[in-house]
């Protein structure tokens, strides 16, 4: 559609919102955003001309609490081989390269990665692929949609190649020269005893005044990785080596939406019972405190001290937990998260994200560290080599 703004609003209304909208010829989901009214909407429009203009403004229908999958895959025109299925941690509506993600997927339905595979070697087919394709799906209420589809390398096989052992950059290279699949003996390697963590790296501690809410547009600066033999453990070393260190006790700030006041219920409790205090804002105090847990209320900003700021300047909270609700305006909230950053407090903005972290201190109180090479996780596989790897 064009900049119009009626014509935006009109279109919008029609689809309904929440809707994602983002400018023309744009990479890394610049200037692209989620909205929900038509005001948001109006302010949108302004600052996606200055990004483009006179380019026409895009916009989709936004299906919120959805959860994001991504695939690499190989071809050589005629077979697919499916590099690795990527399960994204962080949910759906922020940029795949600022999610974490976990391979191989560990809370996917079988039913739902079987149709994840389907859909994958149709489109790949269909599009006469040879070389290397990147697809990325969405998944909610065990629907699966396809987000987009691109045939070309994508930021995620270094990590992908790494976790399976399968040089997907070079298979496609010889591929696209000719040579076949099954030739090369490649196969898939799908099912790995090991799991592997792929984590961004941001620089808000480098950029003064810079939000660090997560969105659709792009704000990492690298990606690391984390490999063990469970989930908590690999998503803790790739934490470490992000530069953000996962503390095993200590005061946690909890604040969320009221729809994740339910789910937040279970993570707050095993806070505890890892010997955490809790602190919280009224109404996630207040729904806690009915739930049974052990929790003390804190001030917001606006209603006094010492508030939850004050206690972070003083280097009394060691976690904090906040979700908002999509409709908040980013503005809200912003002195704490900047507050976090600069004294270096990790802080968590998703449930999927606090659950990976409880995980992750619960992999560090048992110890279960394993320190191996790459080579060797790979040979826990038993796969077959090929001349690919010469």
């Amino acid at each position: 559609i064009s900049d119009n703004i009626d014509q935006t609003l009109n279109i919008a209304n029609n689809i309904g919102y929440p809707v994602l909208i983002r400018p023309s010829y744009v990479l890394g989901g610049r200037a692209m955003e989620v909205v929900y009214d038509d005001k948001s909407l109006e302010s949108y429009i302004s600052a996606a001309r200055e990004v483009s203009p006179g380019k026409p403004i895009l916009i989709d229908k936004f299906i919120e609490d959805a959860q994001e999958v991504e695939v690499d895959a190989i071809s050589d025109g005629d077979e697919v081989v499916i590099g690795g299925i990527m399960e994204h941690i962080e949910e759906a509506g922020i940029h795949s390269g600022d999610s974490a993600c976990v391979l191989p997927p560990i809370s996917l339905d079988e039913k739902v990665i079987e149709i994840i595979k389907e859909y994958t070697r149709k489109i790949t087919r269909l599009l006469g692929v040879i070389g290397l394709i990147n697809i990325q799906f969405l998944v909610k209420d065990k629907l699966v949609y396809v987000l987009e589809a691109n045939p070309r390398a994508s930021r995620t096989v270094p990590f992908v190649s790494k976790a399976t052992g399968l040089p997907l950059a070079k298979i496609a290279s010889k591929l696209m020269v000719g040579r076949k699949l099954r030739e090369l003996g490649v196969k898939e390697r799908l099912k790995m005893k090991h799991v592997a963590v792929k984590e961004a790296v941001f620089p808000f501690n480098k950029l003064p005044n810079v939000d660090t809410i997560l969105g659709p547009e792009m704000k990492s600066t690298g990606e690391v990785m984390g490999i063990d033999y469970d989930f908590g453990t690999a998503y803790h070393k790739a934490e470490l080596a992000a530069g953000t260190r996962i503390p095993t006790t200590g005061v946690a700030f909890i604040s969320v939406k009221d729809s994740d006041k339910e789910k937040i219920v279970q993570i707050a409790k095993k806070l505890s019972n890892f010997g955490f205090k809790l602190l919280a804002t009224r109404g996630t105090y207040d729904y806690l405190q009915t739930a049974g847990v052990n929790v003390k209320i804190v001030h917001k900003i606006t209603e006094g001290r010492p508030s939850i700021v004050d206690l972070v300047v003083n280097g009394e909270v060691h976690l904090v937990i906040n979700t908002l609700s999509g409709k908040v305006p980013k503005e809200d909230g912003y002195e704490i998260r900047r507050i976090t950053v600069e004294h270096n407090v990790p802080y968590i903005t998703t449930l999927a994200a606090a659950s990976a972290a409880v995980k992750g201190i619960e992999s560090i109180k048992e110890n279960n560290f394993t320190i191996k090479s790459l080579q060797e996780y790979h040979n826990d596989n038993k796969v077959t080599t090929s001349d690919v790897n010469e």
